[in-house]
């Protein structure tokens, strides 16, 4: 079994500045040229960072992150079901369940889709190159009708 302890630690580090926010260490774990599938987003490929950015920047002014709208001076969490690592050489495949759960006044809501991020490791760091997400409930395989 390989020792994946350097593809867990970048891909912790990864996620850990999503959470946070931070766009600075955000930065510095992606490649520049980055591709994305965020299916609650839009069905085609998403290109580069300045799109998670945007979004890092206008969730962190509302408080909120990810998307998931909390309490002001709430908490999210990132837990990751069914995590499996896939290393070959200077590149890895890390697919997980993404579960997100984050605290309102009402409660804890809970949201999760599947992952899978593709890291590469370059000038000896790894780097995330690309991230596919994915519902996890049965969505049909044809769009409805009136999809355009």
């Amino acid at each position: 079994m390989k020792d994946n302890r350097e593809v867990m630690e970048a891909f912790y580090k990864h996620m850990r500045s999503i959470l946070d926010n931070d766009q600075e260490t955000y930065r510095k774990t992606v490649v520049e040229d980055m591709t994305l599938y965020e299916w609650w987003v839009t069905p085609h490929r998403l290109d580069g960072i300045p799109f998670h950015e945007f979004m890092m920047d206008a969730h962190s002014q509302k408080g909120s992150v990810f998307g998931v709208e909390g309490e002001p001076g709430g908490t999210t969490r990132f837990d990751y079901a069914n995590l499996k690592v896939q290393q070959f050489g200077d590149a890895a495949i890390v697919s997980y369940s993404l579960v997100v759960s984050t605290t309102h006044q009402e409660g804890v809501r809970i949201v999760s889709h599947n992952e899978s991020r593709v890291m590469v490791k370059v000038d000896g760091n790894w780097k995330i190159a690309h991230v596919h997400k994915s519902p996890d409930w049965n969505a049909p395989h044809m769009p409805p009708d009136d999809w355009v």
